[in-house]
């Protein structure tokens, strides 16, 4: 059955949530379909999910081949490609607290007939019958994963720093990125998925890709390609390029470490691609289908490596004129870039062209900040959004641009971490508006999150007894979350109020009265 076919089978509201899974990656895909999911909870609130997971349960008959056994029937969930399953339980697994606990456990039990269900799947799947306090005794992992692991562990244990060196080499990668520790040193994605995923899986994604049901995903993803062209023609036209002004106090840190800033620092093959880069950059060469070849040498530094490359190309430095056409070329690398060098890229491309805004981002850079959110997410969280929100003189442009990308990149796991990062630094009035852009989205906070969220509030609030914003963070949090409130909060926020001056107090004391 194609992908056509089997979305005929669903209602029109579920039939947009099916499609908006059909993304490509699970990054990209669960954004875009957590937006459209908070879009209709918004106007028909529990209308979707009873639907769509019936639906995806119903029994499918399977039409034979020439040489295929007689009619059989499977379950429709199973027809989907395993990159659709993959990201769909990735969403469930974000809001299943969200979502009927029946419903979903049908649906896992359904999916746990698929014949080839890929390692992935079955891994998410594993996990989300543990969230659900279904007993599993099964290992999250495939046989052949134990199988490949316990040959990983007998190769190290026989060389002579075994496990020991893997430890020591992610200890100094996080010492040479400190600001990185919250989440540690990631490996790249595709050392990640050599684990998990077997050749023929890898073999399967690709079809996935290729087949009409990804004529969706390639569809989207090209909008943003042309967008992106787009501005390459615009910036085609201009010739003189103005110099970036000197950002702000509590700007951008240093690109590279002063003992490592030299260019013999680095192997004389990455040199060599990296003056090809250099004169793609300054225009000396025209971009073509060989520019995204020069870019991949990204994928062949290490750590310490990227930060001296991007320093040696002066990416920080670059034209706004030419990002869109960098943005590309690293969208289309392959394997993803690790969460390390994206990190790296990302803040020596676009920390200091964001810090050093006066005005509204221009479309160039918004597109490429946005393009490169949804694709690393992570990496732009820890290299671009915690380090804006870090400078003591946050400006109103920086503001509206992370709103964006909360808005419009950020799903709500993400969403979470962020609230977490302004949790830790002193807030002022653009960072209130970012807050309450964090809020708006309705991440799903525990007790113990919105537990610092509220002493937090207590913390600054002597600091905006006259701030409308404030006010309305706290409008916010009273009316969208007073179910997650407990009688230690309420008494905290009372408190809290009472120090409030503006014309909203009455609206703020009525709101928490109304809290059981």
């Amino acid at each position: 059955m194609n992908t056509e076919h089997s979305l005929s089978r669903f209602d029109e509201q579920s039939r947009l949530l099916v499609r908006s899974l059909l993304c490509g990656d699970s990054g990209a895909s669960t954004a875009g379909w957590l937006d459209v999911f908070r879009r209709q909870q918004r106007t028909l609130p529990e209308l979707s999910w009873p639907n769509l997971l019936a639906t995806l349960c119903r029994d499918e008959v399977i039409w034979p081949g020439k040489d295929d056994p007689p009619l059989t029937t499977e379950a429709l969930v199973c027809l989907f490609p395993a990159l659709w399953k993959q990201n769909l339980l990735t969403v469930i697994h974000l809001i299943h607290s969200r979502v009927p606990k029946a419903s979903v456990l049908r649906l896992l039990q359904r999916l746990s007939q698929d014949d080839s269900p890929g390692s992935w799947v079955t891994a998410l799947t594993r996990q989300l019958e543990r969230n659900l306090g279904s007993p599993c005794e099964e290992h999250l992992y495939t046989q052949a994963c134990h199988r490949r692991l316990e040959e990983l562990s007998q190769r190290l244990d026989g060389e002579t720093a075994g496990w020991a060196e893997c430890f020591s080499i992610q200890t100094e990668e996080s010492q040479a990125a400190p600001w990185l520790s919250d989440f540690g040193t990631q490996r790249k994605r595709k050392g990640d998925l050599d684990i998990l995923d077997s050749d023929e899986d890898r073999q399967q994604s690709k079809r996935v890709r290729m087949d009409d049901g990804s004529g969706v995903h390639e569809g989207e993803k090209a909008a943003s390609e042309v967008m992106l062209e787009e501005l390459d023609t615009q910036a085609g036209a201009q010739e003189n390029t103005h110099p970036l002004p000197d950002h702000r106090k509590g700007g951008a840190p240093s690109e590279v470490p002063a003992q490592e800033s030299s260019h013999d620092f680095l192997p004389e093959h990455i040199k060599v691609s990296a003056v090809q880069i250099k004169e793609l950059l300054d225009g000396q060469t025209e971009w073509d289908q060989s520019s995204t070849e020069a870019f991949q040498l990204l994928n062949n530094c290490d750590t310490k490596q990227v930060p001296v490359l991007c320093s040696m190309l002066g990416l920080s430095d670059l034209a706004e004129q030419t990002l869109p056409k960098v943005c590309r070329s690293i969208l289309a690398l392959s394997p993803d870039l690790s969460f390390s060098t994206a990190a790296a890229l990302i803040k020596s491309l676009l920390l200091q062209k964001v810090l050093s805004l006066s005005e509204p981002a221009s479309r160039s850079l918004l597109t490429v900040v946005m393009s490169l959110c949804s694709r690393y997410t992570r990496s732009m969280c820890h290299a671009l959004i915690e380090p804006v929100l870090a400078v003591e003189s946050l400006g109103g442009a920086q503001a509206e641009l992370l709103k964006k990308l909360i808005e419009g990149c950020l799903h709500s796991h993400y969403t979470l971490l962020v609230l977490q990062m302004t949790l830790r630094m002193s807030w002022s009035e653009p960072v209130l508006s970012v807050i309450h852009s964090l809020l708006d989205s309705e991440p799903d906070m525990n007790v113990e999150l919105f537990t610092q969220l509220t002493a937090q509030l207590v913390r600054q609030g002597p600091r905006f007894t006259k701030s409308v914003n404030f006010s309305k963070l706290l409008l916010t949090i009273l009316t969208k979350y007073g179910s997650t409130m407990n009688a230690s909060n309420k008494k905290d926020l009372s408190g809290c109020l009472m120090i409030h001056g503006t014309f909203l107090k009455k609206s703020l004391q009525a709101a928490l009265k109304r809290i059981p």
